[in-house]
């Protein structure tokens, strides 16, 4: 029977774990945490974002990263075949707004209970508070003369055991949160058996601004605006959500998905514009503020924006707007006027660059796609090791296309590990 040793025990080594004994394999699953899926727990802020319900092309569209790699990954084990897995195991799903699919209790320990129990009945050994080392290679002759290829024959754990296995997976994460594990280790292994790495940068994490006036807005959640990105005369990113006022910048689902298109982009100072009415065109705009300021005219400008903007923001715009807070609304010129509805338009803000690796939800990096399989997800430099998740270059913007990302490497990584 074909010993299937797994690295981890967040989403793609508990998936891959599953696949594996499916194929007929005998499986053991090392964590080096005190339980499986924690950096699955606090997911999407504890409710776990396990998939998104669009179409295949919406799921590519989404990936950053080295999306033609996935090609089989994603049609081998798609999110309907993720969908149906948690249902059948008994984790009931929903679909929200963007087609995000959450468990209906909201609570991520239920996906985390529902894998738990696939592997309990599938007879997968599990190894929790124990750290593997290193991986175990040898190099063995091939029939071409003098070719040689490495091979893996096991894992040397923490306490100096060794454990042998025909086959091994490594699904050890990136190294955004490191307090649930994601330290690293699988790119030191992966880097150590002779595979390129791609550098690992922070992603899906919140931006430091320069602009003072996030302080003072602290707190403040913006619906339905509009973000963009501009680096040097050139736009990075363009999108429409929900966003927050930090004291350090901005953060929320836009910031989140803009910071992918920075790390992967920016190059030199970049600009964000915060559009605070996207669904009005500029006249638009000018006509509905002219037409608070009649029903205000005889009010000073700091008490006449109360239907505008959030309390909060209104000291600020009025600062940013360079009129008067004493002024009579009904002596505010023209220009004065249009200058504001271009700020309200575009809100500017000069970023510093993104927060680190501890408030980033993935790693943007990894071990290099180009020396991995696509199609089987094993290593072209080590016969016999396969690689799942974050570990690898890949990553996507937020809406559950990471956590696909994992559920599909880490089965095809199973299956074709499980073989004999």
């Amino acid at each position: 029977m074909n010993k299937v040793i797994i690295i981890g025990g967040g989403a793609a080594g508990m998936m891959a774990a599953i696949a594996a004994a499916d194929a007929g394999a005998l499986v053991t699953l090392y964590e080096k945490n005190e339980k499986l899926g924690k950096k699955l727990f606090i997911t999407g802020k504890g409710r776990c974002n396990v998939t998104n319900a669009g179409d295949m092309e919406n799921l590519f569209a989404n990936v950053m990263t080295n999306e033609k790699f996935l090609y089989s990954a994603f049609y081998t084990y798609d999110n309907q075949a993720v969908m149906d897995f948690l249902e059948k195991a008994g984790c009931p799903l929903k679909i929200e707004r963007g087609d995000r699919v959450f468990p209906v209790s909201d609570h991520s320990s239920d996906v985390i209970a529902a894998f738990a129990k696939e592997l309990k009945k599938r007879n997968v050994k599990i190894e929790l508070n124990t750290e593997v080392k290193e991986l175990l290679v040898q190099e063995e002759n091939l029939p071409a003369e003098g070719a040689v290829q490495p091979h893996v024959t096991g894992v040397l754990l923490e306490n100096g055991k060794k454990i042998m296995a025909d086959k091994v997976i490594l699904a050890t994460g990136g190294i955004s949160y490191a307090s649930t594990g994601s330290t690293g280790d699988g790119y030191r292994f992966a880097s150590e058996t002779g595979h390129k790495l791609v550098e690992c940068k922070p992603s899906l994490v919140p931006f430091n601004v320069k602009d003072s006036w996030c302080k003072d807005a602290m707190g403040v959640s913006l619906k339905n605006v509009s973000l963009r990105l501009v680096c040097g005369k050139k736009e990075i990113y363009s999108g429409f959500g929900e966003m927050l006022i930090t004291h350090f910048g901005i953060s929320g689902p836009l910031a989140l998905s803009a910071s992918s298109y920075y790390v992967s982009k920016a190059k030199g100072e970049t600009k964000a514009y915060i559009d605070l009415k996207p669904a009005l065109d500029a006249e638009q705009l000018d006509k509905r503020v002219l037409r608070d300021f009649e029903e205000t005219k005889n009010k000073q400008f700091k008490n006449s924006l109360n239907h505008l903007f959030p309390q909060k923001l209104i000291p600020v715009m009025i600062q940013l707007s360079g009129i008067d807070p004493d002024k009579k609304v009904n002596i505010i010129s023209k220009e004065e006027r249009k200058r504001f509805v271009e700020l309200i338009k575009n809100v500017p803000l000069t970023i510093e660059g993104v927060r680190d690796f501890k408030e980033a939800i993935i790693t943007k990096g990894g071990v290099s796609v180009k020396d991995v399989n696509p199609s089987t997800m094993e290593s072209k430099k080590v016969k016999g090791l396969y690689f799942a998740g974050e570990v690898l270059d890949l990553d996507a913007l937020t809406g559950g296309y990471n956590l696909q990302i994992a559920w599909s490497t880490g089965y095809l990584a199973g299956i074709n590990a499980g073989e004999e």
